[in-house]
């Protein structure tokens, strides 16, 4: 299989280029030249598999020049029960008739970017050796909250790499800040930038678009890569827990194989629901897939109305990892509404750098509403979501997850759809206990790991251990940087 840009200019690259490159030099993303499809006998010879088994059975087609014993060593290696717990990757909970749950943050970061940053660091450094570059990578993160420890914990200590992350400096929870910034190793660094998401992640783009910072790179043996979901080896490990979610309601006996099923999916820089896009394109039974968003639902706004429109007031929220208005995997659906059209979709993106708006035509609508539903979630609902399933069912919500279920209750409201349902649930409530803790009606007068405990105390859910050993942890970085400064720290970085 190869791979090709969303901008139309590159239409030959391997899988093992794509994911080395991270993006593609003429600025678009990679996608697949085809999806191949999941064989009938999917979910009968998937249902008895560990996650691990699963993951290989269903990335392989994608990775050409990946041998399967490689393939089934990296998968092994990332899922493995010391990185996750006892409860397994990615196991799916039943609430009520209906509702289930995706818990994809049983990892050793408590966020569901650890389905993916597990692994790529192994696909990244497999693919440095087949495409025969002796370089050093400098992996670069621009995050929301969660990708960037994810991708630190993954990168960390990694042969042949370096990683610097970006977090906006006032718009990540105190636990997550202090994730990133007390990480360990000896090819990490961190900073906070003076901005939302939005600057930290076209700031990134910008390092990349530097043709002359490349060279001075270059020069020094080191290239630029990326660990964000704009990189093919972090999204395509996303599309596995679809199928896996798919192959354990059957298992479970709650649906009928061949039933479908719909998705509720917090998302805001389109990726985590992306994945499930491609899953369904593959053939996976789903229905609808439900867009979930914050207040800042620009997303929610393009589905609804075909106009992607960033000149809005960007408002900080519970639900941080979410607070994002330029959702960068979008262009890969761009590209399947267009019809695989790379000028259209550089048309888009010019218009939304240039303009900050664009507009799709009515045939890509009825292609967005056919496949997709969607609302949004502020955070007055998404507190009374967390109260209200935490006392009925016993069951703790972090405020993302939070969002996606008062989604789907709307939804239900509206369509009548009684469909079984499974929300993606993307991080331990533990990342944002503060938040939480208001939630469920407690005066709080801080936000960091000193309300661990309190939260515990207040639920009687123990909190994950990776979260537990974060009272008395000491910060290694603590520097901040202008959006005009992220290429001076990355370039001193790199030495």
């Amino acid at each position: 299989m190869l791979y090709r840009s969303t901008r139309g200019q590159i239409t030959d690259s391997t899988a093992a280029a794509a994911i080395a490159a991270g993006l593609a030099s003429d600025g678009g993303l990679f996608v697949p030249d085809a999806f191949p499809p999941l064989p009938a006998d999917a979910v009968e010879t998937l249902s008895p598999m560990r996650y691990d088994g699963r993951a290989a059975y269903v990335m392989a087609p994608f990775l050409g020049g990946f041998d399967a014993g490689e393939l089934a060593a990296f998968t092994r290696a990332a899922y493995c029960p010391g990185g996750f717990d006892g409860d397994g990757a990615a196991p799916v909970r039943r609430l009520a008739d209906g509702d289930f749950f995706l818990e994809l943050w049983h990892g050793p970061t408590c966020a569901f970017k650890d389905m993916a940053l597990q692994i790529m660091p192994r696909f990244l450094t497999s693919a440095m050796e087949k495409t025969g570059d002796t370089r050093d990578v400098c992996v670069l993160v621009a995050t929301s909250g969660d990708t960037g420890k994810a991708a630190l914990e993954g990168f960390r200590d990694v042969p042949r790499t370096r990683i610097m992350v970006f977090y906006p400096r006032d718009g990540v929870s105190a636990v997550q800040r202090l994730q990133m910034t007390a990480q360990e190793g000896g090819n990490v660094n961190v900073a906070a930038v003076e901005g939302n998401f939005d600057d930290a992640q076209t700031g990134v783009k910008r390092i990349f678009a530097d043709a002359g910072f490349r060279e001075r790179l270059a020069s020094r043996g080191v290239f630029l890569s990326s660990a964000n979901s704009i990189n093919w080896g972090r999204l395509l490990p996303q599309i596995v827990y679809y199928v896996s979610a798919y192959c354990d309601l059957v298992s479970g006996g709650h649906i009928r194989r061949g039933e479908y099923v719909n998705f509720c999916v917090p998302t805001g820089n389109f990726g985590n629901i992306l994945a499930g896009y491609y899953a369904k394109k593959m053939g996976l039974p789903i229905g609808k897939l439900i867009c979930a968003s914050n207040r800042n639902d620009v997303l929610t706004q393009f589905i609804n109305t075909g106009v992607y429109d960033r000149n809005r007031e960007f408002f900080p929220t519970i639900s941080p990892s979410m607070d994002i208005l330029v959702s960068s995997n979008l262009e890969r659906l761009l590209y399947e509404l267009s019809g695989c059209d790379g000028r259209a979709v550089s048309g888009y993106m010019d218009a939304l750098a240039r303009d900050g708006v664009y507009a799709v035509g009515e045939r890509a609508r009825e292609l967005v509403a056919d496949g997709f539903a969607c609302g949004s979630c502020g955070d007055g609902d998404a507190r009374r979501v967390i109260a209200d399933t935490f006392e009925r069912y016993g069951y703790l919500l972090d405020p993302h997850t939070a969002v996606a279920y008062g989604v789907l209750t709307r939804y239900r409201e509206r369509t009548g759809d009684t469909a079984p349902t499974v929300v993606v649930s993307t991080a331990s409530p533990y990342k944002f206990c503060g938040s939480v803790l208001e939630a469920l009606g407690h005066t709080v007068s801080a936000d960091g790991p000193e309300l661990i405990d309190a939260l515990a105390e207040a639920t009687g859910i123990p909190a994950p251990a990776p979260i537990a050993a974060l009272k008395g942890a000491s910060e290694r970085f603590s520097r901040s940087v202008p959006r005009g400064d992220m290429l001076r720290a990355v370039e001193e970085f790199c030495g």
